[in-house]
C-alpha cells in the first residue's frame, strides 16, 4: 500500500493510492485494518503533503563508509544520532528555503523509516515489526553551520530541511529495504547513487539501538544516513531523491 496525506478543503486527510486515484483511509495509517472508502481524486490532480507527522525525527550520521570518507571523518563504532525538529518537515513538491545564515546548503538523500507502533527497548530480531513503512527523505544540511557550530542542531534544523514523501510504502520487508538503490539528482544531474546494503548499521539495528535511548511513537521518522556525493543546492534547483520500489521525492529550491 502507498499511504499518502492529501491537502483538502477540510484539512489534511489520509489516503492510499489505488491505481490512478487516491481513496480515503478513514481510520488513518495506524489502524489494525486499513479499509479504503471514497475517492479523494486523481493522483495527478491532488496536492500531497508529507506522509508522516512525527513527534521527532531521529537521524543517523556517517552510516555509509564513502560518505564519512568524503568529509574526512571516521565511521563511528556505534550509530551517531542527532535530531531534526518536526518543523523541518516539508511536503513533496514544496520548496526548500535556503537560509540567509548559511552559504553552503547541501542535499543528503536517505531511506526514511516511519514508525507504526510505540517502540521502547526493542530487540533487533523483532525491530522491523514496529515499522509502518518506508519513504524517501532528504536530510538537507547547512554544511558551513554544521562545521562551525561543532554540533549539528542548527545546521540540520532549519524549516524545510526535511522533505519526505511522496508516500509511505508498506509491506516492504527488512531484507528488501536493506537492498534497494538510492539516488539523488539535481536538475537532472546524478549526484548520489548507492545501495542501502552499503549501510554500516542496518535499519533493524538502528531501530533497536534508538529505542534503548528513547521511545518511538507512531509517525516518528528515522533517517538512516546518506551515501557519498552530497553537494550544494542553489536557488532555482530541483532536487529529486529516488528509491527503488518506493518512488521519487521532488522539491524545488528557493
Amino acid at each position: 500500500m502507498r499511504i499518502v496525506r492529501v491537502k483538502t478543503a477540510e484539512g489534511p486527510v489520509w489516503g492510499a493510492v489505488d491505481g490512478e486515484e487516491v481513496r480515503r483511509l478513514p481510520e488513518g495509517p495506524f489502524a489494525a485494518t486499513q479499509g479504503l472508502t471514497d475517492s479523494l481524486g486523481r493522483l495527478a490532480d491532488i496536492e500531497l503533503l508529507a506522509p508522516a507527522v512525527p513527534s521527532k525525527i531521529v537521524c543517523v550520521g556517517r552510516n555509509y563508509v564513502a560518505h564519512a570518507a568524503e568529509h574526512g571523518a571516521d565511521v563511528p563504532a556505534e550509530p551517531l544520532l542527532f535530531l531534526k525538529p518536526p518543523s523541518a518537515v516539508l511536503s513533496p513538491g514544496s520548496a526548500i528555503v535556503l537560509p540567509e545564515l548559511s552559504n553552503q546548503v547541501e542535499h543528503e538523500s536517505e531511506l526514511a523509516l516511519v514508525v507504526g507502533s510505540r517502540a521502547s527497548q526493542v530487540p533487533e530480531d523483532c525491530a522491523w515489526s514496529f515499522v509502518l513503512g518506508v519513504t524517501c527523505g532528504n536530510d538537507v544540511t547547512a554544511r558551513d553551520l554544521q562545521r562551525s557550530d561543532n554540533q549539528w542542531t542548527r545546521g540540520k534544523g532549519f524549516d524545510t530541511f526535511c522533505p519526505l514523501g511522496p508516500w509511505v510504502v508498506t509491506g516492504m520487508d527488512e531484507e528488501q529495504a536493506g537492498n534497494v538503490e538510492l539516488s539523488c539528482r539535481v536538475n537532472g544531474e546524478l549526484r548520489q547513487r548507492a545501495g542501502t546494503d552499503q549501510m554500516v548499521f542496518s535499519p533493524a539495528f538502528l531501530i533497536s539501538y534508538i529505542t534503548q535511548v528513547m521511545t518511538l511513537e507512531p509517525g516518528d521518522v528515522i533517517m538512516t544516513g546518506t551515501p557519498s556525493g552530497v553537494g550544494p543546492l542553489e536557488p532555482g534547483d530541483t532536487v529529486e531523491v529516488e528509491i527503488e520500489g518506493i518512488g521519487t521525492l521532488s522539491n524545488t529550491v528557493t
